[in-house]
């Protein structure tokens, strides 16, 4: 906490980058000074300046951290990790696609391991990391790997198809341009919750054309059974596309490239070894899912013959 006030330069922004209250920040700080038997900071109306102590202290805290790191990977390699716990959140598509496939790979290198899996929303990852309550984060947003106060990698770009009835006028074609759905009634995520609808209306705007917005829903599995049921168009990621139900085509859009990133974001400099070790799974498991995996005119189904 005393690093971050020193980097954000008050109490109220480093509060606001780790999730805390600005009062928890003050006391955490005040109980350092204690500790220390010195002033750390000068607290101003226009924030807070490091003292000469302050900037001693500060100069010492990557390598402090760094040490505490070391110690626990010492004690993990001692203890054989038959302890130790790692909390992760998820996108609710990739709960269903990669996810348990890293997970089978994960218990099978650290059995002993607590594993807890939860489904949160892109925009909903970073008080969860900041605030300590999760350890690593699949999600969709890869401004976040641009923070300083994250860590994470860029696992695959995945491509975005277009989910159509089985009756529709194009249900036939493998791939189309996204122009010729310019009439369409659409089903898209809300901007509020997921980065993919941002990024698919700008692609229509891209190709000309408002697209007419039926309803928002965020759950891609209910929006394929909107579109099953005749009710209108949507964009999906090939995740999803690969689940869709058969009364459902799938058509890969040709000339122009729609993708999402999935990123794995971790809080920056601290990471424990479960967490580094889910890290390397995906990254693994990210390679053989899209080298199992289809291309996306290959996922496409046209109406059967």
């Amino acid at each position: 906490m005393f690093r971050e006030v020193a980097r954000r330069g008050s109490f109220s922004a480093a509060a606001e980058s780790l999730g805390y209250t600005q009062p928890a920040i003050s006391r955490q700080v005040a109980l350092l000074e204690q500790e220390t038997g010195a002033t750390l900071l000068e607290r101003r109306p226009s924030g807070v300046r490091l003292t000469d102590a302050g900037e001693l202290l500060v100069a010492h805290t990557d390598a402090i951290l760094a040490r505490l790191r070391d110690a626990e990977e010492a004690l993990d390699a001692l203890l054989g990790l038959r302890a130790g716990r790692l909390r992760m959140s998820t996108l609710t598509s990739a709960a269903a696609t990669i996810v348990p496939l890293a997970i089978a790979e994960f218990r099978h290198r650290l059995p002993d391991v607590e594993l807890s899996v939860s489904m949160v929303d892109p925009y909903g990852v970073l008080p969860l990391l900041r605030g300590g309550e999760v350890d690593l984060a699949l999600c969709n947003d890869e401004s976040y790997l641009e923070l300083p106060d994250v860590d994470g990698v860029l696992l695959f770009d995945e491509p975005m198809l277009v989910a159509l009835p089985a009756e529709h006028r194009l249900a036939h074609r493998r791939d189309l341009r996204l122009a010729e759905l310019a009439d369409d009634r659409w089903m898209l995520g809300t901007a509020q919750a997921c980065p993919d609808a941002g990024r698919f209306i700008r692609a229509c705007h891209a190709a000309g054309f408002d697209p007419d917005i039926a309803f928002h829903n965020d759950d891609y599995m209910a929006v394929l059974g909107f579109v099953g049921a005749g009710v209108g168009v949507a964009p999906v990621p090939e995740m999803v596309a690969r689940n869709a139900p058969g009364n459902v085509r799938i058509c890969a859009l040709r000339g122009i490239d729609v993708t999402r990133p999935i990123v794995a974001v971790m809080p920056a400099g601290y990471q424990s070894r479960p967490a580094r070790a889910m890290l390397d799974v995906l990254e693994q498991v990210s390679e053989v899912w899209r080298a199992a995996g289809r291309s996306p005119s290959a996922v496409a189904r046209p109406r059967a013959a």
